[in-house]
């Protein structure tokens, strides 16, 4: 994965995976460590904000190797016109306009002015992207008129909506939406089973964060407008009141005066506390007899009340079948697409997630007829949209959508896959997404292509899948002085083209090359209509790849029109044997693979190569004596490979396309193989093979022993002896990295004095010193007039692990020094890579000259990471300098608890829809796990499951997403393989982890699957642990250790005290861990008194604490007293309480349930007639029993069950004990208590549901409700029933609590004081610890909408979607 940089006009930043960059020359964006998480979770487009170069550099010391290149192309390494080279290279109107979107860097338009039928027709590409707005400049056609998009795909399910609700319409042709709206059909729109599906999406859901935040802006505009208008209102009535009542000597002009006072503050409030969580829109779903039809009502977009209905939407249907796409609105000027799936049930909603996946289709195909030098590369090729960036995700692709991309690829049988996403990976050509990977191109002849990365300028910092996958051709990004002049408007040109600074480099970890070709990585392009403008510019290998599959598609286009069979076979090996270089140098293949690619010089040479079977030449290399690990090339890079020569086992199998003929292909398949070797001191091997079908091994010598310092660069290739024109049919790398070893005590290295230039690059290979830990680094400047920025990069790479790299974006403005530091592994080689960034500096002439000087630091232990096991024993740490003289100052915190979880539930079933049926047949299944978590308190979580976490494309698993909901379905958090933090307030919790596979067997085994949520503590619940000399320090208090200075060659050893159990939070239970992090040495320039926070020191390790158990309750293992009462007494006692339990389980469903309850009721409260919780009981089952048709008769009821609470509690003896204070350490006190504050809580309820009852009479009969009689009629002469219920409540209960809150808002609200209404409202929410309730809210807009505020009322409907949906949204 890439870091994302923007250009132009690109209005924000995303953190995603995207492999572009864009930037101006003055701004740069840098995510560093981009392969974890969302990492800072860039997702990982690669477009980036920089561009760099690599191959200008310094020869010094060396000399050139011959390396093959194409017979077709000939040799040669500075590629003169063919790359860019040109001196005093000018611009007029034309180049400019064609720098915007090169094509000549490549041969393409070469290629189409010979050839002008062959500019991509009859190609489709698929576009793996963030989605294609199929309504932008340039996509709607195709050079020969045909539809240029001809799918539109979300394949990661952001915009599915759930449309399983069925209902029908009333005779006015009405109906009731997802959301609660009336919504009206059109007449004319057939439905002949009358059946509509209907759903909702929260529209924001389906915009990008760019988008949302304009449309936020301009609605908050006109929030603020209509909230300014009422305040001016609300003030005026106030000052008018101030006016009328200079004395407010009554209590109720007190009260009048203050719900007027508590408008204006509330007004004002909402301003301040203002949320936009976007309108809702509905969708509609029915089929017309022949297709599924989709309509939506957007009126809650429009300002105008006549725009957005449902009713004047044009149906749309699936994209592919009339390819027509809708806009949500002016205002947003959003393009969308829609698809039906599984009968109706689902819809997904299309929209694209950034600019980023437009840019490329437009790069590859876009066609301007009246502006033909801004057209794609291959303007006459069409294209599906595989949408994979996750919109939920911040752009983030996910397994799903990476799946149902190749399903669809394959299904609409597409020649090419363009994808410019990416990142970091463990393991090379390895994962699940890999093997889907390799049977679409190796079965179903798909060309897969691919962007590099954008992680350079250091070696193996190639991305997956584009950089590490045999069967994707990887694109490193190139820039011309066209381009340089045009498109990055620098003010001088660089004398010949070269890489960018940031393109990422080769080789992978197993030795393969991992840069195929390169490409033009800058376009200007088409962008969403949404953004406003109709292109802008980007750069990154994002734009390199389709730059390169637009012109592999103009092969195909011809291929097809001359009958040359298409395979990715042979389209590979053309590109590469015609490929133009990149540099003098043979480490410049690290860069930019075989070189720039030329799209005419390719062609002939599949012309040429037109008999020759479809081959792809597999490499298996083995050390000799060794059976593992296999690699695809040879890469000596750590410094024990340097004392020896080395025999390798090479093993090449060719590989034909399944379905190739036994007796047609592979019998007759032999040819005779001449083996080169580029430097035949260093790498030897036979001089001839003979091949066959089955494959041939070999033994080849490499020795190393008498290359110099620095990197080298070999190829072993073959060439067929009876056509040497076909040039290499494979080829093995070796890539030499040779380091210096440090002998300096204390060691310290410099290199002075080196000279850059705009693009050069300096790398030194260094063997780190055993025992070395951190690198203090000063880099001084000197000899230059303009600032300059440097690229500073330290990679190390280790087994099993993501390349460990450090990296630094520097500008000096002057000549100045800067200090840096960074980790390092002893033992292992670590490259610095020091690089002028290629356009930094252009025009000044001046070199700059760097001097660059690095310490090595490190405290070695006997222990990585430190467990304490939970017991009050300490763990022991052994330290050593084995460089030099350190201090040991060790620090440790505990600032994290990781609680394990067990699913409470697993579902595991067949996925339906087409989209998930593997081009095998096969059908993905679906496991859902459902845990249960709650939290005591508010706090910042994040799941993790250690086993799927932190891996896109090197696992076998398919994919994994997790939400996390409330008791009321909202949604509070979501995420996948880079969980990302989420601040959730208390309550309980269900998170639903959602994996995918098709081998049931796999997701069986994960049915009891552990995930962990791990919280970060609060400041003051970090834990900091001390360090002791003595064994018993933790316990006895004394011997504590601070600091010592370190002399090599003796070890110090001291303690770490575990937390003291009073530490430990309440919720940390036994199996939880406290996680945190330990330090051991300081850096040399750390001002005291820093240096406490071993995270902010160069280097730290983990350190965990196992939870023990909790100690024993005393006041449980006393046991409970021996009841004093007679056995008689406590049988009666027994037989009442069952009686009352057999009542309180009685249904009352039926009349004949009621008629049974009231007998058995009746005849209860006759045998117990003051006995509190029976009446408390009988209260509770009234209050669920419904009476739609007469619910004054109910009401009533329920306030004669709370009567008869209210008389069975003696109310003085109840006020006189809770006068007095009970004894605490009085056993039967304590008892009593508990019984005095239950019947209390009884008659409170009471109380309150009486209270709640006589207002909804009140309510009913205001709106003309009949039944029993008016409530004037149960009062007595004079009195007001619900006030002295009110008054009564007081007396027992704080009345604008949560519990019952409710009462106190409609006492303000019953007597016409709504703004005091909505205070005490908004407190009782506020000071509820529970998750939100659905009546509170309902009474907020029912009270905002009696006031008159309508736009607040409004917005309180929108998040009534967010608080309380209907259903759970789909994965």
């Amino acid at each position: 994965m890439q870091n994302p940089v923007i250009l132009f006009r690109l209005p924000h930043l995303p953190s995603s995976r995207l492999l572009h960059h864009s930037s101006f020359l003055t701004l740069i964006i840098t995510h560093t460590n981009l392969g974890k998480a969302r990492r800072p979770r860039a997702r990982r487009l690669r477009t980036r904000e920089w561009s760099g170069y690599s191959s200008s550099r310094s020869c010094s010391g060396g000399r050139v190797r011959e390396m093959p290149c194409s017979a077709i192309g000939g040799a040669g390494g500075g590629g003169g016109d063919s790359n860019g080279a040109l001196s005093n290279f000018k611009l007029n109107e034309s180049t400019f306009l064609a720098s915007l979107m090169p094509k000549k860097e490549i041969g393409a338009d070469r290629f189409i002015d010979a050839h002008p039928n062959y500019d991509g027709r009859g190609a489709l590409i698929a576009i793996f992207d963030s989605g294609v707005d199929p309504a932008a400049s340039g996509l709607q056609v195709t050079s020969d008129g045909k539809p240029k998009v001809l799918d539109v795909l979300d394949c990661t399910g952001s915009g599915d909506v759930d449309t399983s609700k069925v209902v029908k319409a009333d005779d006015d042709g009405c109906i009731r939406g997802a959301s609660g709206a009336s919504l009206f059909v059109n007449s004319s729109w057939k439905n002949p089973s009358g059946e509509w599906h209907v759903g909702y999406k929260l529209v924001y859901e389906l915009f990008t964060n760019t988008l949302t935040s304009r449309l936020k802006k301009e609605k908050r505009k006109k929030w603020d407008e209509q909230n300014q208008e009422e305040i001016a209102k609300a003030v005026k009535h106030l000052q008018e009141f101030d006016q009328k009542h200079s004395r407010l000597d009554d209590v109720n002009l007190k009260r009048a005066r203050e719900d007027l006072q508590n408008r204006v503050d509330y007004l004002q409030k909402q301003a301040d506390s203002y949320d936009d969580k976007g309108p809702v829109i509905d969708a509609v779903v029915w089929h017309d007899g022949e297709v599924w039809r989709v309509a939506l009502d957007t009126q809650t977009l429009e300002d105008d009340p006549d725009c957005g209905k449902l009713a004047n939407f044009v149906p749309l249907t699936n994209y592919r079948i009339e390819r027509k796409y809708g806009v949500f609105s002016k205002l947003d000027a959003c393009t969308f697409v829609a698809n039906v799936y599984d009968e109706g049930n689902i819809l997904s909603i299309v929209t694209d997630c950034h600019p980023h996946g437009t840019h490329v289709a437009g790069i590859a195909t876009a066609f301007h007829p009246k502006e033909p030098l801004l057209n794609g590369v291959a303007p006459g090729a069409q294209i599906i949209s595989c949408k994979i960036g996750d919109s939920r995700l911040g752009l983030m692709e996910t397994g799903t959508g990476l799946t149902r991309a190749l399903i669809a690829a394959v299904e609409h049988k597409c020649d090419l896959i363009n994808m410019s996403y990416g990142e970091a990976t463990l393991l090379p050509d390895y994962g699940r997404f890999v093997d889907l990977v390799n049977e679409a191109v190796n079965k179903h002849h798909l060309i897969f292509v691919s962007s590099a990365g954008n992680n350079g300028p250091a070696l193996s910092t190639v991305g997956a899948p584009g950089g590490t996958t045999s069967s994707i051709i990887g694109v490193g990004a190139y820039v011309s002085p066209a381009m340089a002049a045009g498109a990055h408007c620098v003010v001088e040109a660089p004398g010949e083209g070269l890489e960018y600074t940031w393109s990422s480099r080769g080789p992978t970890s197993d030795g393969a090359l991992g840069v195929c070709i390169s490409a033009p990585g800058a376009a200007v392009a088409p962008v969403p209509t949404w953004t406003l403008q109709r292109r802008m510019l980007m750069n990154g290998t994002s734009m390199s790849s389709p730059s390169a599959c637009g012109g592999i598609a103009l092969l195909v286009s011809a291929m097809k029109a001359e009958g040359i069979p298409v395979s990715p076979y042979s389209v590979r090996k053309a590109l590469e044997n015609t490929s133009v270089p990149i540099g003098s140098l043979p480490e410049d293949k690290l860069s930019t693979g075989q070189g720039l690619m030329q799209v005419d010089k390719a062609h002939e040479y599949l012309r040429q190569s037109r008999d020759v079977p479809s081959v792809w030449y597999q490499i298996k290399i083995n050390q000799s004596g060794k059976t593992t690990p296999t690699s695809r090339g040879i890469y000596l890079r750590e410094a024990s490979a340097f004392q020896q020569s080395t025999e390798w086992t090479v093993q090449v199998e060719p590989k034909f396309h399944e379905g190739a003929s036994n007796l047609e292909d592979l019998v007759p398949f032999e040819e005779c193989i001449e083996l080169h070797s580029s430097e035949k001191a260093v790498l030897r091997a036979p001089d001839f093979l003979l091949l066959t079908h089955n494959g041939r091994s070999f033994n080849i010598v490499v020795d190393p022993t008498n290359v110099s310092e620095g990197l080298h660069y070999f190829e072993l290739y073959g060439v067929d002896c009876k056509a040497p024109w076909r040039g290499p049919l494979f080829r093995i790398p070796v890539t030499i990295t040779k380091p210096i070893a440090v002998i300096s005590r204390p060691p310290l290295l410099s290199f002075s004095r080196m000279s850059f230039l705009p693009g050069h690059i300096e790398r030194r290979f260094i063997e780190v010193p055993l025992g070395a830990t951190w690198v203090e680094a000063t880099m001084r400047t000197s000899g230059f007039d303009t600032s300059r920025r440097f690229f500073i990069d330290s990679v190390q790479l280790c087994p099993l692990q993501r390349p460990l790299k450090w990296e630094s974006v520097v500008t000096f403005s002057s000549p100045a020094a800067k200090s840096f530091s960074f980790p390092v592994v002893g033992g292992q080689t670590m490259e610095l890579a020091i690089a002028q960034f290629w356009s930094s500096g252009i025009g000044s002439h001046e070199t700059t000259i760097v001097d660059f000087e690095i310490v090595f630091h490190g405290i070695s232990i006997n222990k990585d990471e430190v467990v304490l096991d939970g017991s009050e024993g300490p763990a022991r740490i052994e330290a050593e300098a084995l460089l030099a003289s350190e201090t040991l100052a060790p620090v440790a915190i505990l600032n994290k608890i990781r609680i394990p979880y067990r699913p409470v539930e697993s579902k595991l079933c067949s996925l339906s829809t087409d989209r998930d049926k593997l081009p095998s047949e096969k059908r993905i299944m679906a496991l859902t796990l459902t845990y249960k978590i709650k939290l005591e308190d508010g706090a910042e979580v994040k799941p993790q499951v250690p086993l799927l976490n932190n891996r896109v494309y090197d696992t076998k698993f398919e994919s994994q997403f997790y939400m996390i909901s409330d008791a009321n379905k909202r949604i509070y958090a979501m995420g996948d393989i880079y969980p990302s933090k989420s601040r959730l307030p208390k309550g309980d919790y269900n998170l639903r982890l959602y994996l995918r596979h098709d081998n049931v067997q796999y997701l069986e085994k994960l049915k009891q699957l552990v995930l962990f949520i791990e919280r970060n503590l609060e400041e003051k619940d970090v834990i900091r642990l001390s360090f002791f000399s003595q064994p018993d320090g933790p316990l006895m208090g004394n011997g504590s250790f601070k600091s010592s200075v370190l002399v090599p060659g003796k070890k110090e050893a001291f303690y770490l005290g575990p937390p003291s159990k009073d530490k430990l939070l309440k919720f940390s239970s036994q199996g939880s861990v406290l996680l945190g992090a330990i330090s051991y040495g300081k850096l040399s320039y750390v001002d005291k008194g820093e240096g406490k926070n071993p995270l902010k020191n160069p280097v730290s390790y983990q350190i965990s604490y196992i939870v023990p158990p909790n100690k024993m309750d005393e006041d449980k293992e006393k046991g409970s007293s021996t009841s004093t009462k007679p056995v008689s007494e406590r049988l009666k006692e027994e037989v009442r309480d069952a009686k009352i339990k057999v009542l309180a389980s009685l249904k009352q469903d039926t009349e004949e349930d009621c008629l049974e309850w009231k007998k058995l009721s009746s005849s209860l409260k006759s045998e117990y007639p003051k006995y509190t919780p029976l009446f408390a009981k009988i209260l509770e089952a009234v209050l669920s029993r419904s009476n739609d048709k007469d619910k004054v008769c109910h009401e009533k009821e329920v306030i004669d069950a709370a009567n008869e609470v209210v008389d069975s509690v003696d109310r003085d003896e109840l006020a006189k004990f809770f006068a007095l204070r009970s004894d605490p350490d009085d056993e039967e006190a304590e008892k009593i208590k508990k019984k005095m504050e239950t019947t209390r809580d009884q008659l409170a309820e009471a109380l309150y549901q009486k209270g709640l009852a006589l207002a909804e009479i009140e309510s009913l009969q205001a709106e003309g409700a009949e039944g029993g009689e008016k409530i004037e009629d149960l009062l007595k002469p004079g009195s007001d029933l619900f006030e002295s219920n009110f008054k009564e409540l007081q007396k027992w209960v704080e009345v604008k609590s949560s519990k019952y809150g409710t009462l106190s808002v409609l006492r303000e609200k019953r007597s016409g004081r709504l703004g005091t209404a909505l205070k005490v409202l908004n407190d009782v929410i506020q000071d509820d610890g529970e998750p939100p309730k659905k009546k509170f809210y309902d009474l907020k807009i029912s009270l905002l909408d009696e006031i008159g505020w309508q736009h607040l009322a409004a917005h309180e409907r929108q998040w009534m979607h967010v608080r309380f949906p209907p259903s759970l949204p789909l994965f």
